[in-house]
């Protein structure tokens, strides 16, 4: 079985984007209720996708969003995703993956991918972000990482918000294990910052990213902001730490407030939010 080199930004397959697409459209789509919004406001040729993170390692809203962005806009409009490399080169998740468009996830690849002229996938919060507890399903954290606004201004590129709302509901983790991973000293390991605790089907109670299970048939809202552009921008604007906090504070907050609108619009559904 092939290993595709992880910085590679050549394994992209048309062939087996088209074939995953065809089986999102089957599945995730139809099983969550899928509801995509604004795909209009992507804008043509380099841009941040900053999307908040979501399930642990089953991340179904990646695939929704990308699937139909890419069914609505075409090729342009769809991302490379940068992915932490110790899962990227996994066999299988690897084989799968890479020719998707997953490379591993530095500010070199990202710079690469805007030279092109094509987009970029982030989520800035991270494993802390995607394995937060369930009671927390409905917060954007980012953590306290600005990374991706000095990517953005110093490749002069616009922000654009992606805010997922459901998919945190299709897992249910009742505790990050934040200390447990510190002592573990994971972070400073694999780069994981937590270490949860979930109750998944049909495993029962699991400790860390747990092996396939079921996820909970949680409906999915994801709804893209207008783009974000900086009026100031390049490596000056980049160094200039006042104004990167700024950014990423003003996208953070833009992020929230949709994700509390979109919470309040599933409010009345039931705890997974279907219609």
């Amino acid at each position: 079985m092939r290993h595709y080199d992880i910085d590679d930004l050549g394994n992209r397959d048309p062939v087996a984007i088209d074939r995953f697409c065809a089986l999102v459209r089957r599945t995730l789509i139809p099983y969550h209720q899928a509801d995509v919004r604004g795909l209009d406001r992507i804008p043509a040729g380099p841009a941040l996708y900053v999307a908040n993170h979501n399930a642990s390692i089953y991340t179904p809203d990646t695939y929704i969003f990308c699937v139909q962005a890419y069914g609505a806009r075409g090729m342009d409009a769809l991302p490379y995703g940068l992915m932490h490399e110790w899962l990227l080169d996994w066999p299988v998740i690897n084989q799968i993956l890479s020719p998707l468009g997953a490379v591993r996830a530095s500010h070199d690849n990202a710079e690469r991918i805007f030279a092109r002229g094509q987009k970029v996938l982030v989520y800035p919060g991270g494993d802390v972000e995607a394995m937060r507890t369930y009671r927390d399903r409905y917060r954007v954290d980012f953590d306290g990482r600005r990374g991706f606004v000095k990517l953005a201004l110093r490749n002069r590129v616009p922000m654009v918000p992606v805010v997922t709302c459901g998919a945190h509901a299709s897992i249910l983790i009742l505790r990050t294990n934040a200390d447990v991973a510190r002592k573990l000293g994971l972070d400073r390991k694999i780069r994981l910052k937590v270490l949860p605790l979930m109750l998944v089907v049909p495993w029962g109670l699991t400790v860390g990213p747990p092996m396939p299970f079921l996820p909970f048939p949680s409906q999915i809202t994801t709804q893209v902001l207008a783009p974000i552009e900086p009026e100031r921008t390049g490596p000056e604007a980049a160094s200039d730490e006042a104004y990167v906090a700024e950014l990423a504070t003003r996208v953070e907050t833009q992020m929230q407030a949709t994700m509390d609108r979109l919470a309040d619009e599933r409010h009345g559904r039931g705890w997974l939010g279907r219609r």
